[in-house]
């Protein structure tokens, strides 16, 4: 990679393991609330649909309140599960109460940051909700290796749009020319990122199969080292 002084991370699905710490908090809020279900079959059926309308949110087709309350209602009708709507948005609120209890990191994030850190300066963009990823960062230990974090909510805009690209830009006072941004999404991240003239690296930590691109592509982030 050229030239580059500015590296801007993801968080969610590319430093903090989002998948593992969600599993953990529905078993913590189903058994607060006393859900009885079976949590396996819950989340099968609720990932895809999260991911669904996540797509939707970032798209500015649902609102926030849309997106936390539709994607339970959907998850819970796809399993045959009656409950109410109160008790949703208990699970709801809960959810985002208790999610950043949890802070597991993908392998190596700790090693590749602090490798990182000698060498450039790092920062975040983020789409995910300003009240929860601060937490997210302060109890997983990785707060501290960042300049700036910049939230969709922060700016009023979701990535891929490029004035969030821009704006994370011009507070961390980084060229395009000498950024790099790395990311789980092709979309979001990725194209984004490369759509304003930044240079970037996907993290295809589920190692699916994708169409060539011009553009690096890592199954962990030890890889990162290779580029940077």
């Amino acid at each position: 990679m050229k030239q580059i002084e500015h590296v801007f991370f993801d968080l969610d699905h590319t430093l903090w393991d989002f998948e593992k710490n969600s599993d953990l908090t529905f078993q913590k809020v189903f058994k607060k609330i006393d859900i009885d279900t079976n949590l396996d079959a819950f989340l099968a059926a609720y990932k895809p649909i999260n991911f669904q309308y996540w797509k939707l949110f970032r798209e500015d087709k649902i609102t926030k309140q849309e997106l936390r309350y539709q994607r339970l209602k959907k998850a819970f009708e796809a399993i045959n599960y009656s409950i109410s709507d109160e008790i949703i948005a208990q699970i709801a609120q809960e959810y985002i109460n208790f999610l950043a209890d949890f802070n597991h990191l993908f392998d190596n994030a700790l090693e590749v940051l602090n490798y990182l850190q000698t060498k450039y300066k790092l920062h975040v963009i983020t789409n995910g909700f300003e009240e929860i990823q601060s937490k997210k960062m302060i109890n997983s230990k990785i707060y501290h290796y960042f300049e700036t974090i910049v939230t969709s909510e922060s700016v009023n805009l979701k990535k891929p749009h490029p004035k969030v690209f821009l704006f994370a830009l011009d507070i961390a006072s980084a060229s395009k020319e000498k950024s790099i941004m790395i990311g789980d999404s092709v979309e979001a991240d990725v194209k984004g990122a490369l759509n304003i003239g930044m240079q970037a690296i996907h993290c295809n930590f589920r190692k699916e199969i994708l169409k060539a691109n011009d553009f690096p592509s890592i199954t962990s982030l030890l890889e990162i080292k290779q580029y940077l």
